[in-house]
């Protein structure tokens, strides 16, 4: 590679971006070719039939079923805007008969994969390799031609790194995912490393890599993550080298191409404001910056901006795009076109154009060509931005994605929303534990076929879209994995005399869901009792708490832990998270942890209240209900604005599991009114059964 260290050529950054051809095999045998050409043109279709075999590779690498939003046949509109019936059969064959392959490796396939990968890197005098769970726009989920980490390790957790050295290999993951890790990684390939006790940049600059070339993609590291990881090298007397392609894809024969579903416009009525109100209120901030543009990485700044959504990536309404808006307020939407339907396009407000995801890098050549003042936020851009405008001569200016707070602080719109849809998902989760609590035990419930059961109480709902993540359904010492997925080789029964963790939350059209309940299962131990009412408290503290203006989440979060602590036991998991409208499940740029955050807490920001306990091998404990910040009554003499909480989750709290003398006079009168609230909203939506059950559930203690 030519040039400078660190810099690449133009054609190296568009390979990286587009989508690359490869040969697709899929057996559409339901019609011989004459056929399905006379099916595509009696519905008017919008791609050949030569250009159908890529499509529906594209749509298999969305996901589906698995994580994927809304219709799941709303792919076909990118076929034809209104498929016969004939038609449709012939494109359900075509997918399901496309070949479908799990990234993650497992058994041998660790080493063998691990042998390939140094084999390629030997082969280009590269010494080391770092893999990121990263796509180029850096989300939590990533579709499946970026599962690159499991692909490798085994590992399926939502955040994780390897770095694979010449004769060492390590795989870090944080807090929660170390008993998942241990079950999926093979650790005669890979070693396990808590991040809690060392950080991957930390982890490298100990190694003896002097003189060593550790490569890189600088589309999987953001400018932040790449500046920690370059200073390790240079600590250890090692060069931290951008690679021209992926190694990982360079040795992954059936690494699935760009996820193919369409975009989708997301209504005033869902959104609250305009595309138009958003971007001028963005574009007249820029001007007092002296910025002429703004370069957008992160999926849900984009969708939020422009109103869209889609379904690129499990679990999350999101088309995987870029964005660029200038201080004009006009927007630059990079996608790949066959996702925009005509009647989307025509939907987009004015200022408002679809441009396509290969000319992204492009577009940034070009913001250099106008000596432009360009912000990008490192903390979630790609390295390979920062480089790309650097080289052609743009100003960069580092500063936050200007759309995360606004996006944060959600309008009245979409709080009304969010408060009907938890209001729904509050039915079917009342639902889902009434009949847990008769039935569940009688019928041999397993971990599955209780997540199942309350997916199917959801799937009732109004403008449900899928699932926001995968169901956590924790029976016995499963509760204590944070983040466990129960799998056919995991999967346990639910028994008496345990508890029963479940952590699940759905996506709908005007709100996103996400809500943790600990059930007992028969009687339960006196510590279980104990641990469940401290974490109790720890969550009524929380929910109770008022504060000044400028408060952060992390100056509250001893709130929770504060019952615990009493005790000398405490979680290894941040108390609450941020929450999108119809958008990820977890969002910034507020948060309730330990860890420094300096984002106040502002009106409209919906975030979790999720304090727990976990004993290994022995049970777990979490009760989570989602928050939403509002402006507080103040007291009288107070000197600034006063903020608390409104709590939108409405389910009931496993009052078997509770200890009342541990409970004082305050937080005896929230719980209380917090059921009544419960039993008030929600018992109009269940059935007769349901609702007698809920009202035993609810009683005053």
């Amino acid at each position: 590679m030519s040039g400078p260290p660190g810099r690449h050529s133009l054609d190296w950054h568009q390979s990286q971006l587009r989508t690359p051809t490869l040969p697709i095999e899929t057996h559409m045998d339901t019609h011989s070719p004459e056929d399905l050409g006379k099916l595509l043109q009696a519905s008017q279709a919008r791609i050949t039939a030569d250009e159908l075999p890529a499509l529906i590779a594209g749509v298999a690498a969305a996901p589906g079923g698995d994580g994927g939003m809304g219709d799941p046949e709303a792919w076909m509109s990118m076929v034809a805007g209104s498929p016969s019936e004939q038609l449709r059969a012939h494109l359900r064959a075509a997918l399901d008969e496309h070949p479908r392959t799990d990234a993650a490796a497992s058994g041998d396939q660790s080493s063998e994969r691990l042998a390939l990968l140094r084999g390629y890197l030997a082969g280009r005098d590269i010494d080391g390799f770092i893999v990121p769970l990263a796509d180029e726009h850096q989300g939590e989920y990533v579709s499946k031609r970026a599962r690159r980490l499991a692909w490798l390790t085994g590992f399926t957790g939502s955040a994780g790194i390897a770095i694979v050295l010449e004769n060492r290999a390590a795989v870090f993951v944080d807090g929660r995912y170390t008993l998942q890790a241990a079950q999926q990684v093979d650790e005669a390939a890979f070693a396990i490393c808590p991040m809690a006790d060392v950080n991957p940049a930390d982890w490298l600059a100990d190694q003896d890599i002097e003189g060593r070339k550790i490569g890189f993609d600088p589309w999987l590291h953001t400018a932040d993550g790449a500046l920690r990881m370059r200073t390790a090298c240079e600590k250890a007397g090692a060069a931290f080298v951008p690679l021209p392609h992926n190694a990982i894809d360079a040795v992954w024969e059936d690494q699935p191409p760009r996820p193919l579903s369409p975009v989708l416009l997301h209504g005033a009525d869902f959104a609250g404001r305009s595309s138009a109100e958003k971007r001028n209120e963005i574009a007249e901030e820029m001007k007092k910056k002296g910025e002429n543009a703004v370069v957008l990485t992160a999926p849900d700044s984009v969708a939020w901006l422009a109103n869209i959504r889609g379904g690129d990536v499990p679990y999350t309404p999101l088309p995987l795009g870029f964005g660029v808006l200038r201080d004009s307020g006009e927007l630059s939407l990079f996608v790949d076109r066959q996702k925009v339907l005509p009647e989307t396009a025509a939907g987009l407000e004015r200022g408002i154009d679809i441009a396509d995801y290969d000319d992204f890098v492009p577009a940034l050549t070009a913001l250099g060509a106008e000596n432009a003042a360009v912000r990008v936020d490192p903390s979630s851009a790609a390295e390979a931005v920062f480089e790309t405008l650097e080289t052609a001569g743009a100003h960069i200016r580092r500063g936050a994605d200007p759309c995360a707070l606004p996006k944060a602080c959600k309008n009245a719109a979409e709080l009304d929303g969010t408060r009907r849809a938890h209001v729904r998902d509050g039915a079917a989760l009342t639902r889902f534990l009434a009949w847990l609590d008769r039935e569940a035990l009688a019928a041999g419930a397993t971990e599955m076929s209780a997540a199942g059961r309350l997916e199917a109480f959801r799937r009732e709902n109004d403008l449900i879209q899928g699932l926001s993540f995968p169901t956590i359904s924790g029976a016995g010492p499963n509760g204590a994995i944070v983040h466990y997925r129960v799998t056919p080789e995991t999967d346990r029964k639910l028994e008496a005399g345990t508890l029963y963790l479940v952590d699940s939350g759905a996506q709908y059209l005007d709100g996103t869901t996400d809500v943790t309940r600990t059930v007992a299962l028969g009687e339960p131990s006196g510590e279980m009792r104990d641990r469940f009412t401290r974490v109790l408290r720890g969550h009524i503290a929380l929910a109770r708490a008022r504060f000044p203006e400028g408060t952060s989440g992390s100056q509250l979060d001893v709130l929770a832990r504060a019952p615990l602590w009493n005790a000398g036991i405490d979680f290894e998991h941040g108390t609450g998270h941020g929450v999108g409208s119809y958008l990820g499940v977890h969002e910034g740029p507020h948060r309730i942890s330990k860890l420094p955050n300096r984002v106040g807490l502002e009106p409209g920001m919906i975030v979790s209240n999720e304090p727990g306990y976990y004993k290994t091998g022995e049970y777990g404990i979490r009760i989570e209900n989602l928050v939403t910040v509002v402006e507080a009554e103040a007291v009288e003499g107070s000197e600034r604005k006063t903020f608390g909480f409104e709590t939108l989750t409405c389910a009931p709290i496993d009052r078997r599991l509770i200890v009342r003398p541990l409970l004082d006079a305050a937080e005896l009168e929230w719980l209380n009114g917090y059921h009544a609230w419960v039993a008030e909203v929600v018992s109009p939506l269940v059935d007769p059964e349901t609702r007698d059950w809920l009202r035993q559930a609810t009683r005053e203690i």
